[in-house]
């Protein structure tokens, strides 16, 4: 190997014999200089680390978690939140506008976050604005302060300060977007009147008030306002498989529409979850096992892009664990710690390889906030050493984000993440940088 390349004092270099590359998987030397990979080599074990079997993936890119500061810390905050990140692999999280508060649907908003986020962050953070009633003449200030895109809720979203936004917003906002090239994000569910749960413990009852027809009239409205303002639009959190097919026909149809899924849904099955179990609560929810190989097969197949966690913490009196009452508990699941080895455990059971990982978790989502992340020369080093064989049991008090609460609990998960790189450094709090 030219020794030329590790002169400079600055210089680290990094080996593994399964580099996952944009166009394939291969044994390869990282050499990183000034956070960049200034070149990449044939493999070597004579580096600085050499991680030998486990593989070298480009860092996972979480386009869609909740830190909820400033203002809601004892949900979660920035330091736990992007610590449980960095140590999934995570090297780049987006935060939703809300659970924050303030929300952020200003740029004074957006500069508190920014001023939250100083000092604590484990991988790097950027941010959404807010799009409710009313702040819609805030979008061009938002992003030419840095939002990477606008999120709206078409249904209550829980957070008072942050209700549903309608199509008179949704009008005045996305030419706006349109013209910047910036998304909106939409948690796309129209909520009508449904019959109350007849008990309320009952996950079918739960599932019964949020019909695939909330989803389907959402997205139905989304794609004829994508066609008539070429805006590019995102539907968040995707649950409903029988929405794909409108979906599909608008990607064929040129619209600039995107989609992902959440790893709740591609793991777990609405029939297995037990009535009053309330840590599986979240919206869209989590329906039933056909459901999610339709998922699957539509992740194989490119109808839908990639996958983000949603992390969604709350404090655990907030699930109301003990009565059990779906009506009553915080709909979210934490999972951005657990993202990468649930997706792999899951893509492994169905021959699918680390590449097809690696596109769902990193490449993808990160062209999409334009933010290009990749192994290649020139690059940010932001990588993850990753053993895709070594296996562990999921205990909540074991992981970093705020609270114990997990519906993976006493789950088995195949794959554990070695290390996280940040620029070519180990991650650590501090290194990470608010975007």
């Amino acid at each position: 190997m030219p020794a030329d390349n590790y002169n400079s004092p600055t210089a680290t270099t990094l080996s593994s014999r399964r580099v996952v590359f944009a166009d394939g998987i291969r044994p390869a030397t990282l050499v990183i200089r000034d956070g960049r990979i200034a070149a990449i080599e044939p493999y070597c074990t004579d580096t600085d680390v050499d991680h030998g079997d486990d593989a070298l993936l480009p860092g996972v890119v979480d386009v869609h978690v909740h830190f909820n500061e400033p203002g809601r810390t004892e949900w979660e905050g920035l330091e736990s939140g992007t610590a449980a990140a960095a140590a999934g692999g995570v090297t780049l999280a987006v935060d939703m506008p809300l659970n924050s508060s303030p929300v952020t649907t200003t740029v004074e908003a957006l500069s508190a976050k920014r001023l939250a986020a100083s000092g604590k962050l484990s991988s790097d953070v950027g941010f959404y604005g807010g799009l409710v009633p009313g702040s819609e003449t805030n979008v061009a200030a938002l992003l030419d302060a840095g939002a990477l895109g606008m999120k709206a809720f078409l249904c209550p979203s829980g957070i008072d300060e942050f209700p549903a936004a309608t199509e008179r917003e949704l009008r005045a906002a996305m030419p706006v977007l349109a013209e910047r090239g910036a998304p909106l994000l939409v948690h796309a569910e129209l909520v009508t009147p449904v019959p109350a749960m007849d008990d309320p413990r009952r996950y079918s009852d739960y599932l019964a008030t949020r019909p695939p027809r909330f989803e389907q009239d959402a997205i139905a409205m989304l794609i004829s306002l994508c066609r008539e303002t070429e805006c590019r639009t995102h539907i968040v959190h995707l649950a409903d498989a029988d929405s794909l097919p409108m979906l599909r026909r608008a990607k064929e149809e040129g619209l600039p529409i995107t989609v992902e899924t959440c790893p709740h849904y591609l793991y777990f099955a609405g029939e297995t979850i037990t009535d009053g179990a309330c840590q599986f609560k979240c919206a869209p929810p989590i329906r039933d096992g056909a459901n999610r190989e339709l998922l699957w097969q539509a992740l194989e197949a490119g109808d839908i892009d990639f996958i983000a966690s949603d992390h969604s913490p709350c404090p655990p009196a907030d699930k109301r664990l003990d009565e059990g009452r779906f009506d009553l508990a915080w709909g979210g699941i934490s999972s951005v710690q657990l993202m990468l080895s649930v997706v792999w455990t899951m893509a492994k059971q169905r021959s699918i390889d680390l590449e097809h990982v690696a596109r769902w978790l990193s490449l993808t989502p990160s062209r999409f906030i334009g933010r290009p992340n990749g192994i290649e020369v020139g690059a940010e080093a932001n990588l993850v050493a990753f053993d895709t064989e070594a296996i562990f049991t999921v205990h909540g008090d074991q992981l970093l984000h705020r609270h114990p609460i997990t519906p993976y609990e006493g789950k088995t998960l195949t794959g554990v993440v070695k290390q996280t790189y940040l620029r070519g450094r180990p991650s650590s709090i501090g290194r990470g940088q608010p975007l």
